[in-house]
């Protein structure tokens, strides 16, 4: 499907109304202007014609044999000669006497003079004398058609009337064409300013489809375009920023994964055909084993954060016990945090509300949160698990350690995916991201208060089951 531009639809649908418009007005124009000058020039020869007439018909009424010397007299006399000539014309249809003085050799054969000898009355005619000439003409027949002046006839020149008509009519269509120019102009001066802008864009958006977010559209003026460049920049900027995350996320889990991994094919190189030694035999078995575990874990995690990417994450609720979840969780990480020489102090309260939730999820975000507190921790450090029942009717677990804390800088980003704030600690930097998805599909909430090298405090609240108490 081929292309069309803003500009091309613009000249077609915009420019070419308006200039249909402006064409309309002018054509109108025109023939108001012609209507209004002819129309003028009409009543004229035909105000003065009825004059004429009357004059003639009270002069044959007075005097019959008089009549042929008053048709002289008010040819010869006629005051408005500079405007039109007066003439008389015979039964033959020649003109006998004109108020110029100049009489032409010729019959009429004009359809003013056919009209008033047909009807017996009067007879109109507008266009090109026998000479060429552009006139407007009234005949009318006079009380003596049988005399020696059978009709007189009124002629004016258009020739100047017609100039006069042209002037107007040629500023009519010149300022129509200035007023289309104008719109031309001024309209492709302001289609420039937004195609070029929106080209540039375009430009630049392919150069983000092909991973390149260093370029920047430059902000020109400050309108709807200059704020799309402000967003697509900082769309850039947050995309570049995702794109480096993704790419440390992806050398982050290839050294988690390699790392069991390695473990695991070591003492499964080492154990192939000892059998003379119990001792290591059993110490091998339980790396593979953890080890193993450690890679399952890893797995689910990445497989639930991709449920969630694609909307395919969902829960299995039922009331649950928060409280049986959550010691489930401390006694898994029990063994561990004596193994690193971690306190874990677990105040568990006499009992809690229910809540509804899927009980295999709230333990996956507990076993995170705990594992994290662990992780991020000192050999010498500690760690405490709280839990209570809030005023506002939601169950509060908190979990707090005294290890290597947040920066403030980092802090805002803790829970987006793929970001990890301390490199130095194993992790796949998601497990948080999804932590925080499952506790905010349950309803509740996920915080985290931390400074750096005084330790962090997770906050985890979930509504207590509406039916409860």
């Amino acid at each position: 499907m081929s292309k069309v531009s803003i500009t091309k639809r613009w000249l077609v649908n915009n420019l070419g109304v308006s200039a249909a418009v402006v064409f309309f007005v002018a054509v109108l124009l025109s023939v108001l202007i012609r209507g209004y000058y002819y129309g003028s020039a009409k009543q004229y020869v035909n105000a003065k014609m009825n004059t004429l007439i009357s004059m003639l018909q009270g002069s044959y009424q007075d005097s019959p044999t008089g009549f042929a010397s008053e048709v002289k007299s008010m040819v010869e006399s006629f005051p408005d000669r500079n405007k039109a000539e007066l003439m008389a014309i015979g039964s033959d249809g020649k003109i006998k006497l004109t108020s110029s003085g100049f009489v032409p050799e010729y019959t009429l054969g004009l359809q003013d003079y056919k009209d008033a000898v047909a009807s017996g009355n009067t007879g109109f005619y507008m266009g090109r004398s026998e000479s060429g000439e552009g006139i407007m003409a009234v005949t009318a027949i006079t009380p003596s058609r049988w005399g020696e002046f059978s009709a007189i006839r009124l002629v004016t020149s258009l020739d100047e009337l017609n100039r006069t008509v042209a002037f107007y009519v040629i500023i009519v269509w010149l300022a129509a064409f200035a007023i289309i120019m104008f719109m031309l102009l001024s309209g492709l001066y302001f289609i420039k300013s937004i195609a070029i802008p929106v080209r540039q864009i375009g430009q630049t958006a392919r150069r983000f489809a092909k991973g390149d977010f260093s370029v920047r559209i430059a902000k020109k003026n400050d309108d709807e375009i200059g704020e799309l460049c402000d967003i697509i920049n900082h769309m850039a900027e947050e995309l570049a920023a995702a794109e480096a995350m993704k790419n440390e996320f992806i050398s982050s889990v290839s050294h988690e994964l390699r790392t069991p991994l390695t473990a695991i094919k070591g003492w499964a190189e080492t154990l192939d055909g000892m059998t003379d030694d119990p001792a290591a035999m059993s110490k091998g078995m339980k790396v593979i084993s953890s080890e193993t575990e450690r890679l399952s874990q890893m797995v689910e995690e990445l497989l639930d954060f991709s449920r969630i990417q694609n909307g395919r994450f969902t829960l299995v609720k039922a009331t649950m016990d928060v409280l049986a979840e959550l010691g489930d969780a401390v006694l898994i990480y029990a063994e561990k945090a004596r193994k690193e020489d971690i306190e874990l102090v677990y105040d568990e309260p006499e009992m809690l509300p229910f809540i509804s939730g899927d009980k295999n999820r709230i333990r996956q975000v507990f076993i995170n949160v705990i594992d994290n507190a662990i992780k991020y921790s000192d050999k010498g450090g500690l760690v405490s698990i709280q839990a209570g029942e809030t005023d506002d009717g939601f169950v509060e677990i908190d979990v707090s350690d005294t290890g290597c804390g947040i920066s403030p800088a980092d802090l805002p980003k803790i829970k987006t995916k793929f970001y990890k704030a301390n490199h130095t600690r194993r992790g796949s930097g998601i497990g948080l991201a999804v932590a925080d998805e499952i506790i905010s599909m349950h309803g509740g909430t996920l915080d985290i208060i931390s400074e750096q090298g005084v330790g962090t405090t997770v906050i985890i609240r979930l509504p207590i089951e509406k039916n409860e108490g």
